[in-house]
This record gives structure tokens, C-alpha cells and sequence, in this order.
């Protein structure tokens, strides 16, 4: 394995999966989460077994770097020494976004897709969905890099903040370029196209499940064609009405940052201090939500 694109969700890891993976030099795991070198293999499963490194293979084809895309194994403890067992050439691609927002967005996904009651959970109230160790891990971007850099030196990262994807997508490109070593290239870089927002995520409806498994029953090699040319497009026939439905988007506001804020903060700090990265504007942005809130009730 070459390059893990790691972190975090919601983040624009869609985005910038979809537009690296059109680089004849980058090879894309198929799907693009495979969730199989971390234990944690999406926002509330857990596997502590060791992966079977020989099937791993099967999840690329192609020539070039391959890159895994499974963003949860930034916040996994123990993904760092397997990588680091099993690959310890590999280079990281690590998408950031200020953790409040992000929080919030995938608290709202987690939520429009059920996911949460599909595993004996109730994510209804921001508050007590906070409480739990499956939404709160993937923000604390501090703890997560500490644990990282007792593995793998600095060098090996390169951290990208999610907001430029959409000020200045092809700067970000090229960046990573840079970091990995390839040829530039001419990108479809829009966004519209490439990203997953946490409104446009939906519930699936009965029909939906019994389309989804019947899918799932087509080989791999017929399938993977398919979800390409239907990838590419940015088409996804589980939005359609009769296959998914809607769930209320609950907007940002100033009771989630008076919830996790002066905690994510701290984090933030931790971060700086480990990396050089330096967000004091996503701190500044936080501590002034509080404040307000604190001051005039939540906005």
C-alpha cells in the first residue's frame, strides 16, 4: 500500500477521492472505504481481529500509487502499528475540517441514513449523541496525530484543510501531487459533482434494501464497471424517491458549539502544537460561538 487518505469524515474526502482517483498514476481502493486495515470499519463497527493482509490486494486494480480511502482509520488506535507492520514506506493524505461543523455534519448523516438506530443507538439529541465514543473519536484530531507520530515522522503527512477544496481546488491538487511524487494532471474538479454533503444523505426505504441486495449479489467485476461510469457522473440512484427518503437537516447552531467546543478546542491546540499546523481561526471561530451563546442563549 502506498498512500492512505486518511480523515476524517465529512471532511471532503468524497470530493477528493473521486477527483485523484482520475490520475492514471493513482490506483483508488474499489470501494473506496474498503474499512479493512483499521478496527474500526465505519462510524459505530468495531473489529479487533487482524486483517487478512493477502485479500487486501483484491481491493485494487490498475497501475500507480494505490490509495486507500477509509477515513475512520485516523482515529483508530491501531491502525498506525499495522501500517506501520505491514507498510512502512506508505504516505498519508490527511483532510481536516474546523471539528464543530464536522461534528454536526456527520451527526446529521448518521441520523438521515438511521445508521444510528440500525445500531442500537438514538442520535436524536445532539447532546447525548455527543456522550458517544462513535461520534466524539473521529474529532479529536489532537489524540488521533499523537498516536500517528509514535509511528511515522511528520514528513509522511501532508494535512489539508477541507475549505480550500472549494476556494482553491486545484492548488490542493497539486499539492498532493507534489507529496506523492506524480505528474500533474487535468482534474474535473467540481465540486457539485464530486462531493457528499451531509443534507443529501437519505434514508433507505424497503424498496431501497431490497434493490441494494440484490446489487450486492452481482460479482464484482460486472458491478465495478457500473459504479464507476455511475461515480464519474456523480449519479446516485439511491437518492431517487422510491429507493430513499428524506430526514430533517438540523442546521449548525450555537448549542452544538456550547456542547463540544471548549473540548474540541483543546484538541485543536494539541494538534498545533504536534504538527505546525496552525488553525487559531477555527479556535477564535469556536470560542466566539460560545461566548455569544453563553451571553444571549444558543443562536
Amino acid at each position: 500500500m502506498d498512500v492512505f487518505l486518511v480523515g476524517v469524515p465529512k471532511a471532503g474526502t468524497t470530493w477528493l477521492s473521486n477527483v485523484l482517483d482520475q490520475h492514471p498514476g493513482i490506483a483508488l481502493s474499489d470501494p473506496k472505504e474498503p474499512n479493512f486495515v483499521a478496527t474500526h470499519k465505519g462510524t459505530f463497527e468495531r473489529d479487533g481481529g487482524e486483517p487478512d493482509w493477502p485479500k487486501y490486494s483484491e481491493f485494487f486494480s490498475g497501475n500507480g500509487l494505490k490509495m486507500d480511502g477509509s477515513v475512520h482509520t485516523f482515529a483508530c488506535p491501531f491502525a498506525p502499528e499495522r501500517i506501520k507492520s505491514n507498510f512502512p514506506d506508505a504516505r498519508f493524505v490527511l483532510c481536516l475540517r474546523e471539528p464543530v461543523a464536522r461534528t454536526v455534519s456527520h451527526w446529521n448523516m448518521v441520523r438521515s441514513t438511521g445508521e444510528d438506530k440500525e445500531n442500537n443507538r438514538n442520535w436524536e439529541d445532539f447532546e447525548e449523541a455527543w456522550l458517544d465514543d462513535s461520534l466524539r473519536v473521529d474529532s479529536m484530531y489532537g489524540t488521533s496525530m499523537r498516536n500517528w507520530l509514535e509511528h511515522f515522522d511528520l514528513d509522511r503527512f501532508t494535512i489539508i484543510d477541507s475549505s480550500r477544496m472549494r476556494t482553491e481546488p486545484i492548488e490542493v491538487v497539486r499539492e498532493i501531487e507534489g507529496f506523492l511524487g506524480i505528474d500533474e494532471w487535468d482534474y474535473d474538479v467540481k465540486m457539485d459533482r464530486h462531493a457528499n454533503s451531509a443534507s443529501s444523505n437519505r434514508k433507505t426505504t424497503v424498496v431501497g434494501a431490497i434493490v441494494m441486495f440484490g446489487f450486492s449479489l452481482i460479482p464484482g467485476f460486472v458491478k465495478s464497471p457500473i459504479v464507476k461510469f455511475l461515480q464519474r457522473r456523480d449519479c446516485n440512484i439511491y437518492r431517487l424517491p422510491i429507493l430513499s427518503m428524506e430526514e430533517e437537516y438540523v442546521p449548525l447552531d450555537g448549542q452544538h458549539y456550547l456542547t463540544c467546543g471548549e473540548e474540541l478546542c483543546k484538541e485543536i491546540t494539541l494538534f498545533s502544537s504536534l504538527t505546525g499546523f496552525n488553525h487559531s481561526d477555527w479556535e477564535s471561530q469556536i470560542q466566539g460561538r460560545i461566548e455569544a451563546c453563553s451571553e444571549n442563549g444558543s443562536e
